[in-house]
């Protein structure tokens, strides 16, 4: 069969790449084309455009680069409806895919499958609507999904497992190298360490890394470790580094973690990284007007909590500082009381369980791949017999 995947982002890029490996193992004959990047390419098909070609973050880049996002809107429609797939298979990246769901929904048979949710539970929950309208199976990575969509939606989706919880185990079946095998390579001493992850992104790195480094200065004992983001450059991060003796790790994540007393951790997929390798973490999330933000998940935003730890649990686990409570004052505080010996500590660890018997033990790409390649292949039978039971009418007729 022949499949057509669109991804916007690095993130997406990885998750599509395992689920094209398995989609092989379950239909040999799987063609692929997408806008994707460098995983998927290696994973096999054909790429149209690299999704870097398609990322722009914020209102000003996405006004400034409209023309250049509706060429690529285009393009793709165009490229989807000439080569005629089985399925489109849509990976996060809302803006971009719910637009192109749309067009395939109106304009062919191809059925649209979502593959990692776009979180309308956090906010704009009303793409629910389109995303009844024109997506066929929604594939979901994360477990509270399921009642925001079937319960409160009458949207029925499948949750197939979360991928980050699978790379984690898989990785801790195979690293074997010790703490000072660990800092030796890496040019750090034997000092007990705080990890540092400022974000993927220059804006989330520029906000947030200063005030992390001056909290985690406080705790002369320890060694302050960046895990730098594999898309941002050495250059970048030392200039928030000032006289600060933390020193850099490049994909190393996993690694650092595994060798780490303490995080501190901007909001995203890594607060979940931080808690699957059983670290105490604080999160920390720099906003602008702080006092804005805060009234917004009040009264506007739709969820208690921005960490996929506490979301998952659906209790505080972790601290969340952002909005009016970022400062270097609490982030210092909370860090105290997550450090070895405190009862706070003790806590967490125990309540990191909670997270991991919510996430289940599926291998998320292999158990998607599964669902597709069977519905896909009941919906060939099913057309087949009904175009076969039209062909006998019209002969008989």
């Amino acid at each position: 069969m022949k499949y057509y995947l669109i991804v916007g982002e690095a993130s997406g890029d990885l998750h599509a790449s395992r689920l094209m490996q398995s989609l092989k193992q379950y239909d040999p004959d799987a063609e692929f084309r997408f806008f994707g990047g460098d995983l998927m390419t290696k994973a096999g098909g054909t790429r149209v455009k690299h999704y870097r070609e398609l990322a722009y973050m914020g209102f000003v880049p996405v006004l400034l680069h409209l023309p250049t996002i509706f060429k690529n809107m285009k393009m793709c429609k165009e490229d989807i409806v000439r080569w005629k797939p089985d399925v489109v298979i849509l990976v996060d990246y809302p803006g971009f895919n719910l637009n192109i769901a749309k067009f395939v929904k109106k304009n062919t048979k191809i059925p649209v499958y979502y593959y990692i949710s776009p979180k309308i539970w956090a906010w704009k929950e009303w793409r629910i609507k389109s995303i009844k309208r024109d997506v066929r199976e929604m594939f979901s990575i994360l477990p509270f999904e399921v009642p925001f969509y079937e319960k409160k939606h009458n949207y029925k989706i499948h949750y197939v497992g979360n991928p980050t919880a699978e790379e984690i185990d898989n990785f801790r079946h195979v690293y074997t190298e010790s703490k000072d095998e660990f800092c030796q390579r890496n040019g750090l001493s034997s000092k007990p360490i705080i990890a540092i992850l400022a974000g993927s992104r220059k804006q989330e790195i520029k906000d947030n890394l200063p005030s992390m480094l001056e909290a985690a200065r406080h705790f002369e004992d320890y060694q302050m470790v960046i895990a730098a983001a594999p898309s941002i450059t050495e250059s970048y991060y030392k200039k928030f580094l000032g006289d600060s003796e933390a020193k850099m790790v490049k994909t190393q994540t996993y690694e650092l973690l595994s060798h780490s007393t303490v995080a501190l951790v901007t909001s995203g997929t890594a607060t979940l990284e931080t808690a699957l390798l059983n670290v105490p973490q604080v999160v920390c999330y720099e906003t602008p007007v702080p006092k804005l933000i805060r009234f917004a998940f009040k009264h506007i935003i739709k969820v208690r909590f921005i960490s996929l730890v506490n979301l998952i649990a659906d209790k505080e686990i972790v601290q969340e500082l952002l909005a009016d409570r970022f400062s270097i004052r609490n982030i210092a505080n909370e860090l105290y009381r997550i450090l070895p010996g405190q009862p706070s500590r003790d806590r967490m660890l125990a309540d990191y369980q909670l997270v991991r018997d919510q996430l289940g033990n599926e291998a998320a790409p292999d158990n998607a791949a599964r669902i597709m390649v069977e519905k896909l292949t009941n919906g060939r039978v099913d057309r087949l017999t009904s175009e076969q039971a039209n062909e006998l009418t019209n002969e008989q007729g």
